[in-house]
């Protein structure tokens, strides 16, 4: 079907317009592309063609350059992308641009600067808790309520979608174990999660309020934190997360504007403790997402997460983020930390559906506890947008494959 053609309803269609990083078929070469429909709209080559002011930042090799040109670029290119790939006077122009998504090659649409993940869902804290300290009065740490808990990982290891993760070796050792040991992981899980990218940065001791979130933020992805539970529960006290962590965090391939998620927008849950002033958001606009994920293991699906249910807001991250002067750079990362439901069914972590490995997944292919070399990953997810019609937000996938050289 021709690229204008994109049927009704198609949730990449032109109220979409989801932008990544490609080659073209043949071709080594990085461009930026914007997804309608099955197919990628060169958009460099189109600002080119139809002289737009901002061509230079389309005719790049990564996104981090029009991430830098702030709010003011970022709404007047979506609105000259919406016109070249709807009005008709502009299809002898572009239709030649456009290229079939299935004979392209995806890459990681922007450098990485900075890398932070939270802890933002209460369903999966309260899981976490019961799981590892059951005998607590309150299955939440203290300080959950008062901020939003989160940790620095590794913006090297940061994975597109379709990347293999290579199962990580670290220490690890079990509570009747005398001492450590040494190997693979044995307990390699996910976390279903959605990352938001830092477009215009921020100057150093200036924090950013509430209302600054959309005037740094540019869009956001689909993230799967994939997370060694054997290492980290050896490793983290006292201070965290570490390799259990850094050796893989997978990406989707398209960055969903925030312009595009408009209808998606939803209160969060409501507060049960009194916010210090910088985190209180009762006079914000809405900060929540209404965004459904999708979690299958080789194609099975195993849980379906509502990102609506998550109780710290990315705006409220953005801010406690930056509330000690941190700045911000064009292409940090931030993860909302696990997306986990009330239900059995929608928690997104092997360590909740499983509890720990006690109960284990009945999949097609066998049972699971924690993911085995050869396993396939695939979160995928959409919004409400305009009219009753989906924001598609991608898919990240990626499959486990075994270390070729085990260190010893």
């Amino acid at each position: 079907m021709p690229p204008f053609d994109v049927p009704e309803g198609d949730p990449f269609g032109p109220h979409n317009l989801p932008y990544g990083v490609f080659s073209p078929p043949g071709s080594s070469e990085r461009r930026v592309g914007v997804r309608l429909g099955d197919h990628v709209l060169d958009a460099g080559a189109a600002a080119h063609a139809l002289g737009s002011p901002y061509a230079s930042l389309l005719a790049r090799p990564t996104l981090n350059p029009l991430l830098a040109a702030g709010r003011t670029a970022w709404s007047d290119i979506r609105r000259a992308l919406t016109a070249w790939v709807t009005v008709p006077a502009h299809r002898e122009t572009v239709e030649p641009l456009f290229h079939p998504l299935a004979s392209v090659a995806l890459h990681l649409p922007f450098e990485v600067a900075d890398y932070v993940d939270f802890y933002a869902s209460e369903n999966h804290a309260r899981n976490v808790g019961r799981i590892f300290r059951p005998d607590a009065p309150d299955s939440l740490t203290p300080n959950w309520k008062h901020l939003p808990i989160g940790y620095h990982g590794r913006a090297g290891t940061v994975l597109v979608s379709g990347t293999d993760v290579v199962r990580p070796s670290g220490q690890r050792k079990a509570p009747t174990d005398p001492v450590p040991v040494f190997g693979p992981s044995v307990r390699l899980d996910i976390e279903a999660e959605v990352g938001f990218v830092v477009g215009a940065p921020s100057e150093p001791g200036r924090p950013v309020p509430l209302g600054g979130f959309r005037d740094h933020v540019f869009g956001l992805c689909l993230l799967n934190d994939w997370s060694a539970r054997d290492v980290q529960a050896w490793e983290y006290v006292p201070l965290g997360p570490f390799l259990g962590k850094s050796f893989a965090t997978s990406v989707s391939a398209w960055i969903t504007p925030l312009d595009a998620l408009e209808e998606a927008r939803v209160a969060p849950p409501e507060r049960t403790h009194e916010l210090l002033p910088y985190l209180d958001d009762a006079d914000e606009e809405p900060g929540g997402y209404d965004l459904r994920i999708s979690v299958a293991v080789n194609g099975h699906v195993v849980s379906e997460p509502p990102f609506s249910t998550m109780y710290w807001t990315a705006a409220q991250q953005l801010a406690h983020m930056t509330v000690n002067g941190a700045s911000l750079r064009t292409g940090d990362l931030y993860g909302s930390g696990t997306v986990s439901g009330p239900a059995e069914g929608q928690r997104g972590s092997l360590l909740e559906l499983t509890w720990n490995g006690r109960d284990a997944l009945e999949l097609p292919d066998g049972k699971r506890t924690f993911l085995e070399d050869g396993d396939v990953v695939t979160l995928s997810a959409w919004a409400p947008g305009p009219d009753g019609v989906r924001v598609g937000l991608g898919e990240v996938t990626g499959r486990i494959v075994p270390r070729a050289d085990p260190a010893s």
